[in-house]
Formats: structure tokens, sequence, C-alpha cells
């Protein structure tokens, strides 16, 4: 009988379902002819398939069926189950498991078992593709599993079975589950006690199929033998739920005290609590807990321990003389507070202590500060007071450089006009003046030397829908110049029908009018809003001249490129100029003699998705979906291209080309900050915000800074990854333009609203400050505090405590006083944290006698 042709039709039809019920079906002539026909098809199937091509995997269930009921040896299933070949690309657990399950379920026991134990030792992470099969041949057989890391994290890593103590590997594997690497790891996300594995031990506890003992000692062992937290976050929670009791941690106190020394911070604090609770250490075993938790990094830690030694001191006096060495590593604690904690304590309990601790502490003296050395000092009667570290003396604020340099001249050359690389927006203007006035110069000279680098060049441009880059653009306008053009009328058919951020518009709108004068024939001999200086102005007298070129030549300029110019022109007016561009007859004359710069209101309004005009920034218990909606007042010009730029309209936030926009509107750097402002808050992962360098050109340009240059000044200077934003604040208040109230208003917003961290923001802060900016960095702070400070029963922010320190930090060095309402109403409340005792001192030194309000 032709058993092959049968199951070779099944294989190419992909019907791994009807093929293990046609394997089981064959006798021993006939799983022999089939294992040994199947490599040569797995040859045949292959060849089907390019190399990265891994079309093969869709043949894989039914090839691993047949090979795993025919092939003989159990060495050799396992190879031919576990090909390369039939593993998808990107991995994936098995799907067709229960096939395989049934095609070898008239194999021998003892061999079922050989091909379990070969699985097994195969495996080398927990979701490698045979685990699923492994463990339930393990199940099947009932064999021992050999001892092998990866299939114990392989077992916890799939949702345990719906009666764990009906598990035949439970007895097996539930000993290793406390000494395999990987365990940890696969069950960090495991919380609840009513679910997963967690809740499947604690009920199998409950029942007395595992033992409570066993489970709370395998958690102790796994402790002893280390790991990250990550690792043994698992086993924390389970010895917890557990809760044993004090006489389950009087037995394994000695366990819990090699814990504590070095044991990562949620196993220390575990053993603590066990240790407190057992109450049956003795003097050696106290000293010992003490002595390690005093000399650890974690404050938490470190004021258990002191905590513990205190009530244990006051209902046992005897102890006192342990205390000593703990509290004298305490003095040497990274923590102000932490010492002040352990001199308090020293003092406190002096008089119990033998001489010898009283000597132990009187060495330790000179780690502390020189007001707690002193104050231990007297207590103890002698002792090293370390010498006070001269006063920081801020420096003054260094001088602002130049606000602008001359911009470079336009290109010169058509070979510079075609040379490759990312471009600036300072070099496109020089490229686009270039073009303009090469044109203007020499069209055919020009034409010649284009003409051959674009024949037979890519149009790849022409198939776009729009043009929204002024590259693309530019290409249309050499190509339209020397003839090579694939479509004409380009400026009118490739324009952008989205709405797109006005400063974008515009200048589109200037690169799309000059491919239309080539098309059309009407180029003028240059630019005017080319920049005459690094801030993107054209100097009035410069303009004028460039008028008269125009003019003389018998030329119009362009429309676009004239309001531009316009909003490049200097806020201070120049009457000469503008008596020269009287003299002119063109209407764009007229336009420049009779401008005036426009003065423009910008207000900012932060919004949230949860909430109205009186959202609260406080509440955490949504994330805040944030959106800065500036708006714009500003009387109209008559100039459609110039109202729309000083309207500030909605636009949908297209950042291309963001670089350029300070530049165009470097009279009105608050309009030009206002459309920043749509990116300087990250609404997804890979967004690029706002950087330092637009936020030293709005610095560099003029007119009134408000709340938008506020808000983008604050952002860029609380970003870890841009720390010459700081040069930035140092320049713009060398000039006296800082609105740092404003900017300490941002920032507490920035901070509350989740968008920047706190870490960052001080660490920006603190180096303005250190660098002479130490009066508006205080201005920044007292204003950011309202905002930050916590509601009555409110969790503090993390590094709340250190902004607080460095407010009063700053207020010293620049002598402010003045009371503020909400740092006075939390220095009333109760308790003595790190951040009350800030609070406390910030408070203090704002409403001492000396010194002038500020």
């Amino acid at each position: 009988m032709d058993h092959w042709g049968e199951i070779e039709k099944l294989i190419v039809a992909r019907r791994a379902d009807r093929l293990a019920e046609r394997v089981k079906a064959l006798d021993e002539q006939g799983r022999k002819e089939v294992a040994a026909r199947l490599p040569e098809l797995l040859k045949e199937l292959r060849g089907r398939f390019d190399r990265w091509d891994d079309g093969l995997v869709d043949y894989g269930s039914a090839l691993r069926v047949a090979g795993a009921g025919t092939f003989g040896g159990a060495a050799a299933v396992a190879s031919w189950l576990y090909r390369r070949d039939f593993a998808p690309q990107w991995g994936g657990p098995d799907t067709d498991v229960a096939l395989v399950l049934a095609v070898l379920a008239d194999r021998p026991a003892a061999w079922r078992a050989d091909l379990a134990e070969r699985l097994v030792l195969r495996m080398r992470v927990p979701d490698d593709r045979g685990m699923e099969l492994a463990l339930a041949l393990l199940r099947e057989t009932g064999i021992e599993p050999p001892p092998h890391e990866p299939l114990v994290a392989g077992w916890v890593s799939r949702e345990p079975p719906r009666s764990l103590s009906d598990d035949p590997l439970l007895d097996h594997l539930l000993p290793r589950l406390f000494e395999a690497q990987g365990v940890g790891r696969a069950l960090q996300w495991e919380k609840q006690p009513q679910r997963g594995w967690l809740g499947a031990l604690l009920r199998a506890a409950e029942s007395g199929r595992a033992k409570r003992e066993s489970l709370i000692d395998g958690c102790v062992r796994r402790f002893l033998l280390g790991g990250t937290a990550i690792d043994l976050r698992f086993f924390v929670r389970l010895h917890e739920a557990l809760d044993p009791s004090p006489a389950e941690a009087a037995a394994r106190a000695r366990d819990y005290l090699r814990l504590l020394p070095a044991s990562p911070g949620p196993v220390a604090e575990l053993a603590v609590k066990r240790l407190r609770a057992c109450g049956e250490l003795g003097a050696d075993d106290l000293a010992e807990a003490w002595e390690s938790l005093l000399f650890r990094p974690e404050r938490k830690l470190v004021r258990a321990g002191m905590s513990w030694l205190d009530r244990s001191v006051r209902r046992a006096p005897e102890l006192a003389g342990l205390i000593a060495a703990p509290l004298a590593s305490a003095f040497a604690a990274d923590s102000a507070e932490l010492q002040e904690k352990a001199v308090e304590l020293a003092v406190a309990h002096a008089a119990r202590m033998t001489e010898e601790g009283r000597a132990t502490l009187r060495e330790a003296i000179e780690l502390l500060p020189p007001h707690l050395g002193r104050r231990a000092a007297t207590a103890f009667a002698g002792g090293s007071v370390a010498e006070a570290e001269p006063a920081f003396v801020p420096p003054p604020l260094p001088a602002a450089p130049e606000r602008a340099v001359a911009f470079a001249p336009p290109i010169e050359s058509v070979e510079e006009l075609l040379r490759d690389g990312t471009r600036s927006w300072q070099a496109w203007e020089r490229r686009l003046a270039g073009f303009v006035a090469l044109a203007a110069r020499d069209r055919a000279g020009m034409v010649a030397e284009l003409r051959p680098r674009l024949i037979g060049g890519p149009h790849w441009t022409y198939h776009q829908d729009s043009w929204d880059r002024v590259d693309q653009w530019f290409e249309g306008a050499t190509r339209s110049l020397t003839g090579t053009a694939a479509a004409q009328r380009a400026w009118l058919r490739y324009m952008p029908k989205s709405r797109l951020a006005a400063p974008l518009r515009l200048l589109l709108h200037r690169a799309a009018e000059i491919l239309r004068a080539v098309e059309e024939g009407t180029l003028p001999p240059l630019l005017l809003a080319t920049p005459t200086h690094s801030t993107g102005h054209v100097a009035a007298a410069e303009l004028v001249r460039r008028l008269e070129v125009i003019e003389a030549a018998g030329a119009k300029p362009l429309a676009a490129d004239l309001q531009q110019a316009l909003l490049r022109l200097p806020r201070t007016p120049d009457p000469e100029a503008m008596r020269r561009a009287a003299r002119l007859t063109s209407g764009a004359g007229r336009i420049v003699a009779a401008w005036t710069c426009p003065e423009v209101a910008i207000e900012l309004e932060w919004r949230c998705s949860h909430g109205g005009e009186d959202h609260d920034w406080h509440d955490r218990s949504h994330h805040h979906d944030i959106r800065l909606v500036p708006s714009a007042t500003a009387a109209p010009t008559g100039l459609p291209l110039v109202d729309l730029m000083l309207s500030v309209p909605e636009h949908s936030g297209d950042a291309e080309h963001r670089a350029w926009w300070p530049s165009m509107l470097p009279s009105h750097r608050e309009v030009a900050a206002a459309y920043l402002t749509s990116h300087v808050l990250r609404r997804y992962w890979v967004e690029d915000t706002v950087g330092p360098e637009q936020a030293r050109e709005l610095a560099r340009a003029e007119g009134p800074v408000g709340t938008a240059f506020a808000v983008v000044l604050a952002r860029v200077l609380g970003d870890p990854r841009l720390p010459e934003s700081v040069d930035v604040l140092l320049e713009t208040a060398a000039r006296d333009e800082l609105p740092a109230a404003e900017v300490g208003r941002q920032t507490g917003l920035l901070v509350a609203g989740g968008e920047v961290r706190m870490i960052d923001m001080i660490a920006g802060l603190e180096a303005a400050a250190r660098r002479g900016a130490h009066a508006h960095v205080w201005r920044i702070a007292a204003t950011a505090l309202p905002t930050l400070l916590p509601a009555p029963g409110e969790r503090p922010r993390n590094g709340l405590a250190a902004f607080v320190a460095l407010a009063a930090a700053a207020a010293e060095w620049s002598g402010a006083r003045g009371e503020i309402p909400e740092v006075r109403a939390m220095a009333a409340r109760r308790g003595g944290s790190g951040l009350l005792r800030e609070i406390r001192r910030l408070h203090d030194l704002l409403t001492g006698d000396d010194g002038q309000e500020g």
C-alpha cells in the first residue's frame, strides 16, 4: 500500500489535524517508509522559498506531526520537532502540541520519558518553543524532571493549573522554585494573592498540599542566595502573604539578621519587620541589626533602624551601651536629616552610655557638619568639630554675548548652490538668495552649468501629492529654470492643501513664488527678505537699497518675500531709510515707508482633557493630557501673510522647518515663541521637542517676552539632555529680559503636569544660580512653589524637599525677604519630615529681621 502518497498530500495541503489521524493508523512498515521520505520532502519544500523567506513555517505543524509519529528514536524525534526550518522568524509558542501528543500516545512509557528528558535539556529560556510539549510529557510520564533551571522558569511562566495541588510537577519543581534563576523575573508582576502563582501557592499551603514552613523557608533561602530587587520581588510578596508569626520569625531570626546589611531594600524591610515582631533578640543580635541598618544608604531603612534603636533603649535603658557604633555610622550619612536625628538620639541617651561608647561617638563628631558637630561635642565633652566650609558667594552674572552678528552673504557660484549636506535655515536663506541673484546675473550661463547635472536625474519630487519642504520647491525651481521639469505650473499644483503652521505656510509661499517667477520669467534681481543679521533681522537701509535695485531693473518684488522682509525689520525705526523708501515710485516702496512695527498681545492657556479652567494640577489620580493653546491680538495691517503670522491661528502642529521660525519673527519673539509652544510638550516618545537653539534665538530676538517665551525656556531648562539651556537663561537675565516670575509659574505647571521631572529642573536652576542668576532663580522658585506644594493630606512630589532647599539657598544668596503664604501654611503643619524641615528653614529665612524685602 502506498502510505507515502497520501501522507505527502496531507503535508502539502498543511492538514495537520487529518495527518495526525492518518499517522496514528500506520503500521510499523508504513512509519518507516514515511520517516525515510520526510527529509527528501523537506528539502523539496525548502527549495520553494528564498533563504530569507520563512514560508516553510506554514508547513511546520504538518511536518512536525509526521516526524513525531514516524521517526523511531527519541533523539531523532527531538531533533526533528525543533528544527530551525519550522520556527517562525519572530518565535512564538507552538500551536500543535495536542496533535504531537496524540501521535506520541502509543509509544512506550520509557520512550516518552526519554523524549521528555531530551526536550527539557534542550530548553535555554523560559519561553523556548518546546516548553509546552516538554511540560506536557513530564506530566504524562510522571518522571522526575532533570535539574534544569529554564524548565522551572518555564513552568511558572505559564498560568498555574486550575488546581495546582493536582499538578504532578508540583512535588518535583516546588523546591527548585526558590533556587532556579529566572523564576523571580518571570513572576515579578504577580501582585494579587487571589490570582496567578501567588494565589495558587497560598491555596496549596492552606490545603496542606504544600507545607507552609517549606514555603517560608524557601523564600528566606532565596533571599540569602541574593539577587536584584526585581529577582526577589515575587518572593517578598509571597513571604509577606504567608505572614510568618512571631514564633516562626524567631526561629529564623539569624537568617533575617543576615539579610540586613546588603540585601535589596524590600528584603531588608521585611527582615526588619519580622525581627522587631519576634521580640526575642539578645543584646548582640540587636547591636548587629542596628549597625547593619544605620550603615545602609537607604534613608527609609536608616530611619527604621533609628526608630527601633530609640524605642528599645527607652524600654530597656541598659541597651544604651550598644548604640554608640550604629549612631557613629549614622553620623556619616549623606542626609542632613539623618545626621540631625542621629545626633538627637546620641545626646538623648548619652548619660546611659558606657565610657567606651561615648569615646566612639566622640571620634565620629568630625564626620558631622559644624553646627551638629558643636552640638554633639557639648554632650560628649570634646571631639574634633569639622571646620565650616567657606560660604558660597555667587559670582555676578556673566556678560551677555552680542545679540547679533552680520549674516553671511548669498551663495555666489553654481557649484556651491548644488553642494549637498544638511542645511540650516541660514544655509537655506543664502541658497535661495544665491539662486535668484545668479539667475538674474547670468541666466544662460547658469542654465548651461546646471542642465547637464539634472538631465536624466530622478523626478521623485513630482510623484508626491504636495511639497511641504523648501528643498522640494528649490528642486522644482532649478528644473523649471533648466527645462527639465516633469510638470508645469508646479507652484499651483503642489502647494499643500492641509492646514499648516503659519510660519511654514509663509515659508512655502516664499519658495513657491520663486518657482512661479522662474516659470513666468518675472524673477527679480534679488530677494528682499534675506537676513542681514544672525537673528533674522533685515536692516531697514539694506531693505530700501534692495527695493531701489529692483525698481531700477524695472522688476517687481515677490509678494511673500516683501511681507517676510517687513516682519524682519527691527522694531526701532530708521528715519533716513524711511525717507528714502518714500521717494520710491513702486507700491512696495510706499508700503515700506509707511511701515511701523505692529504690537501683538499673546495669551497662553493650559488645557487638560480632564478638566476646565479650574483644573487641579495637584490631582494625580489621572494623567494630565495637556495642550498649550496660544492666542494673539493685533491690529490688521492689510497684508495677508503678515496678518496670518501675527494672528497665531490654530494649526496642525506641523514641525517642518521649525528651526527657521524664530528667525522669521525676530522683532516679535513672543509671537514666535507662541508658535513653538505646540512643540514644547512631548505627545509621543520619539517626538523632537523645542531645543535650546530655538530658545537661544528667541532670547536674542527683539520684542516683549511673556508666557510663551517663559514656557519654552522652562521646558528646555528642565530637559536633562540640554545642559546648554542654562546659558540661555543666563544670557536673557544678563540683558534684564528674563520674565522670572512667569518662568516660575510655567515651571510649576510643567512639573505638576508631569512634563518635566523635578530632579532635572533642580539641576538646571541650581547650575544657573551658581553661575550668577541666584536672584532670578529665587524669583522662579518662589513663583513655582505655590503650585508644587502639596495640599494637606496629599503626598509630596518626589524631589520637592530638594527643590525647597534650592529655593532657600537662592533666597539666602540673594538676600530675599518676604513671607509666602503657602510656605507659611505648610511650615505650620505637624510632622518632622525632611520636606517640612526645609519648608520651615525657608520660612524662617524669609521672615528674618535682617535683610531687605525682595
